[in-house]
């Protein structure tokens, strides 16, 4: 990575790659300098709940609101990072490292993004905006990562434990043809 302003450590660099992937051409990669400089000088205010990052984004006379969700750690993966890392208060390079050399992948992936701006496209200027302060924050404190992912070392330990239902499904997880009844006359 060329500017290491965001993700200058290994948890930081996963959440970088969200946003510039090696195979990023055309107009979103285009956008990527505006984006870091709204992150930069904290034009990005975002709030993190759970696996979801609510932003507003204030620039000029423009404000946009923000959404992404995080899909969760496989429960495997869960547990497995607890047994490498007993003790997840200091996260450091060398501990991501191990990780991944134990075949774990903790690079995020995006559930679910929404954006208010008028671009409709799935990666605007904005969401790219909120991945860099997501970085930022990963890179202050990597810990930020995990539970952005839904780890928690109480669970780890535990496998077994069933997952949290799902508070949204998608809507093409629905078949239109059995999902309403006929109604009977």
């Amino acid at each position: 990575m060329a500017d290491d302003e965001f993700g200058y450590t290994a948890w930081g660099r996963d959440w970088v790659r969200l946003a510039q992937p090696l195979n990023q051409s055309g107009p979103v990669r285009q956008l990527l300098p505006r984006a870091r400089s709204l992150a930069r000088n904290d034009l990005v205010q975002a709030r993190v709940e759970g696996r979801v990052v609510h932003a507003s984004i204030h620039r000029g006379g423009q404000a946009s609101v923000t959404r992404l969700e995080v899909a969760p750690l496989p429960r495997a993966a869960i547990a497995a990072v607890a047994e490498i890392v007993p003790d997840t208060t200091v996260l450091t390079d060398d501990t991501h490292r191990a990780i991944a050399a134990a075949g774990i992948t903790l690079a995020p992936v995006l559930a679910d993004t929404d954006c208010s701006c008028s671009a409709r496209t799935p990666r605007c200027l904005h969401l790219l905006a909120v991945l860099y302060e997501i970085a930022r924050r990963v890179d202050e404190n990597p810990r930020v990562a995990l539970e952005l992912q839904e780890f928690d070392a109480a669970v780890a330990h535990d496998a077994r434990t069933p997952a949290a239902a799902a508070r949204w499904a998608p809507i093409g997880a629905f078949d239109p043809a059995t999902f309403f009844e006929p109604v009977a006359t």
